[in-house]
């Protein structure tokens, strides 16, 4: 399977939010256990730095989470197309619909995101990280 990982997943597990963390923390020891494919966009590296350093106050140590973040999860460019197809789509949320048209073109399987309200006319599957594991767990993929 194929998943592109929202940011606020990424961030949940980095930053261990709670409550959130637990479950995005299983997910990134999903991805390194190679249990699933896992992606994030291009642009979401650049939201990730952002947050991370704002976090750390360190911009060797932030960089360092990257590099082990790109070793855990592959990243997935955002084309120009992407961004005009997501100009004319149904979902409301910009940044949203330009994920949705850069999974569909990269043949990914489904989106994980705790936002999934923004997602309800994605017609890519979209699954919050709770359900995202217990599809995992049961090998329903």
């Amino acid at each position: 399977m194929r998943a592109l990982i929202d940011t606020c997943i990424i961030v949940d597990a980095l930053q261990s939010r709670q409550p959130f963390c637990a479950e995005a923390q299983e997910i990134f020891l999903a991805a390194a256990n190679k249990r699933f494919s896992g992606f994030i966009t291009a642009k979401s590296a650049t939201d990730i730095y952002y947050l991370t350093h704002r976090y750390t106050h360190n911009d060797k140590d932030t960089r360092t989470i990257l590099n082990t973040l790109f070793g855990l999860f592959d990243l997935l460019d955002t084309a120009g197309m992407d961004c005009r197809r997501a100009i004319s789509s149904d979902i409301s949320d910009f940044e949203d619909a330009v994920m949705v048209e850069s999974a569909l073109r990269c043949d990914i399987d489904s989106i994980v995101t705790r936002n999934l309200k923004d997602y309800t006319k994605s017609s890519v599957p979209v699954y919050a990280p709770s359900d995202f594991l217990n599809m995992l767990s049961l090998g329903e993929y």
